[in-house]
């Protein structure tokens, strides 16, 4: 660049030297054209413009130098300090490599204000910054903004626009948006709906989330569900199949200093002559961590040592050192010899490298049916890589019948173990933490990927009044949508809240017979509130016949199915037998005008089931309750006395409650609500 501008310089200097020789040796050519001197001017200007360009990009790229080196530095408080403090300070120096204009780092911090890491949501800030991502095309602005206009979150709800967005995403490479557009083609929403697209975009995301699995890169997590309103992770089922050696080499990778706690252990455990930690430490050795050297030779030592008492983990380790060639020479008969072995034995890792071994044809000869027969085996195991070449198998017709529809699921399934799982334990905490915006928007995007227990979640926390981000206009609409892409997924709970938004008219219009469908299909998973909330519909005739015998039968199923609902089909069934009885007793209508009964009727339709109750509480008044409902964590302080006292107040509580709904019967006559079925066991 220098040397052009100096090349420049000089050149300019020449001409001037020149015509000042012209004009010395003809006097008659001292009068310089206007276009002469037009072109000197010109030629100034370029030189300015050129030396004012050469300038920006010097300042450019020290700002992209300082920008990188206070990313870089960010990124790493953020990895390894667990303080508020440093996380604040890391997300000061993100804002300012951001303002220097480090697209990873506004990439970080747009999704940090989207999110809600760490309390910094703000979703104007957000929306900004993306927009200025996407314009320059950036994949990760692209599908954050298709992922706002689908939900209206921080602009309108605008899904033709989000289908742009996630289209032009995918193309730039985007994995979210590829599975978000997989998703939507395999179910139609808003696209016709197309196996084979489906299954390119899956498959491109399977392939690169295989991957990271084979190399124990990804965590698998669990999805816990809020309807079920979870409160702790269970020990037991966090990481799913994952062992415990997994577990703690997973931490070593992301720098956690445990693994050297798990290399003592097992160390500890194998000189105590236990075989699992023999071949839990033959894995350490093989693999290596930041807290052990590997050595092949120390593999072979403690896989041996575990693979002579019989242990899965020890056989397997034999055969993949024979296998690879690692410390000893390859032979792919003993590798076969110790694989089978530990398949035997149902390790799904040994199924899948038998599987792994006939679809190559690596020292055997060449069957696609036995690898189809041991992929399966570890898949069923919990293998997760070996359902990637059960997709393969199917989407190719390898071995079996070609089915795009079985490839379709199976890549899904591998896709949905990808890095961006995670977001279910931030969204979890995030939400057991009270930041109910924050839940929400991690849920809603793993939503829009197609993970139905985020579809449930998300709906969920839509039904909230804390949720700010969305309007209560917004709100139920959406939350309509996902409880039916959920139940369209074979959730059978949201099947029967899609029916009661349908019944409620919430976020819909009502429609009593969209709901009894819902209701039905419910009942296939033999749901006893969906069974219940059939009955009360063929007993009032509300958008299906009016039948009181299938109602009748409907309300015992439901009772038979769930002993909760014994209760609430008790009363149900109480009130169905006194319409019977009154609408059946000739010698009754003889003695009261017609007129009257119907009134009666009229007057008492709303409110059986607190008739019902004050007729029958008293007979609970007199009756000695078998148990108390205390607290376990009370149970053994509580004495006799006490237990007494509780006695007392509750048989108050209950004369109380015998004279409200006494009252209320005979003080209401018109114009009252009408209680649904479902919600009567809530009611009482």
């Amino acid at each position: 660049m220098e040397a052009v501008r100096v090349a420049l310089l000089l050149l300019a200097l020449r001409v001037t030297v020149h015509k000042t020789e012209k004009n010395f040796e003809n006097p008659k050519e001292n009068n310089v054209s206007k276009q002469e001197a037009l072109n000197e001017s010109q030629l100034v200007a370029m030189q300015n413009t050129f030396s004012s360009q050469v300038e920006d990009l010097s300042r450019r790229k020290k700002n992209e130098e300082q920008g990188h080196h206070l990313y870089k530095k960010s990124i790493k408080i953020l990895k390894h300090s667990k303080s508020k403090k440093e996380k604040e300070k890391a997300y000061q120096l993100l804002t300012k490599a951001a303002d220097m204009g480090h697209l990873k780092a506004m990439e970080k911090l747009a999704d940090a204000l989207l999110f809600g890491y760490h309390g910094l949501q703000n979703i104007t800030a957000a929306v900004t910054l993306y927009e200025t991502l996407a314009e320059k095309g950036s994949h990760k602005g692209q599908t954050a903004l298709g992922f706002m206009f689908s939900y209206g979150i921080g602009m309108e709800y605008n899904p033709a626009k989000a289908l742009v967005y996630y289209t032009f995403a995918s193309l730039g490479g985007n994995l979210i948006s590829k599975m978000i557009l997989g998703y939507r083609y395999w179910v139609g929403i808003n696209v016709p709906r197309n196996c084979e697209t489906a299954l390119t975009n899956y498959r491109k995301v399977a392939y690169l989330v295989a991957d990271k699995l084979k190399k124990n890169e990804d965590m698998l997590v669990e999805k816990v569900r809020l309807v079920e309103k979870s409160e702790n992770l269970s020990s037991n089922n966090d990481f799913l199949d994952w062992d415990v050696h997994q577990y703690y080499k997973f931490l070593a990778d992301r720098g956690d200093t445990q693994i050297q706690k798990a290399f003592y252990y097992f160390l500890k455990a194998a000189k105590a002559g236990n075989t699992h930690g023999m071949a839990l430490l033959g894995k350490m050795f093989l693999e290596g961590s930041v807290a052990v050297t590997q050595s092949n030779a120390s593999a072979f030592k403690y896989f041996t040592m575990a693979a002579e008492k019989g242990n899965a983990v020890g056989l397997w380790g034999l055969g993949l050192l024979y296998f690879q060639g690692k410390g000893v020479p390859v032979n792919y008969t003993e590798a076969f010899k110790y694989f089978h072995k530990a398949a035997e034995k149902g390790l799904a890792d040994a199924q899948f490298q038998l599987g792994i071994i006939y679809h190559s044809g690596t020292g055997v000869r060449k069957d696609y049916k036995l690898a189809f027969k041991y992929f399966y085996l570890a898949s069923q195991n919990g293998q997760p890589v070996a359902v990637y070449y059960l997709a393969q198998m199917y989407a190719a017709g390898t071995g079996v019948f070609r089915s795009c529809q079985n490839a379709v699921e199976l890549y899904r399934s591998v896709c949905e173990l990808g890095s961006w799982s995670e977001k279910f334990l931030t969204a979890y905490f995030a939400y057991q933490g009270g930041n109910i915006d924050s839940s929400l928007s991690q849920y809603a995007l793993l939503a829009e990927m197609g993970y139905e227990v985020a579809q449930s979640n998300s709906a969920y926390i839509l039904e909230t009044e804390q949720v700010k981000i969305l309007s209560k206009e917004q709100r139920y609409p959406l939350a309509l949508l996902l409880w039916n892409r959920a139940a369209a997924q074979g959730n059978a709970f949201a099947r029967v809240k899609t029916g009661d938004y349908h019944f409620y008219g919430y976020g819909t219009n009502k429609d009593y017979v969209t709901a009894a469908i819902h209701y039905s299909l419910a009942v296939d998973h033999h749901i006893a509130q969906a069974m219940f909330n059939l009955a009360y519909m063929y007993e009032h005739g509300l958008g299906i016949p009016k039948d009181i015998h299938l109602a009748k039968r409907w309300y015992d199923l439901a009772s038979e199915t769930s002993p909760d609902a014994s209760v609430p089909v008790f009363l149900a069934r109480m009130k169905l037998e006194v319409n019977l009885l009154l609408s059946e007793m000739q010698l009754f209508k003889q003695f009261i005008p017609s007129w009257k009964l119907s009134k009666l009727n009229n007057m008492l339709r709303p409110h059986w089931d607190l008739l019902i109750m004050s007729l029958d509480l008293p007979s609970v008044l007199v009756a000695k309750p078998s148990w108390t409902p205390v607290g376990e964590d009370q149970a053994s302080s509580i004495t006799l006395k006490e237990n007494s006292f509780l006695l007392e107040e509750t048989s108050e509580c209950m004369i109380i409650l015998y004279l409200c709904c006494t009252c209320y019967l005979f003080s209401h006559t018109t114009n009252c609500f009408s209680l649904k079925a479902s919600n009567t066991l809530s009611t009482i």
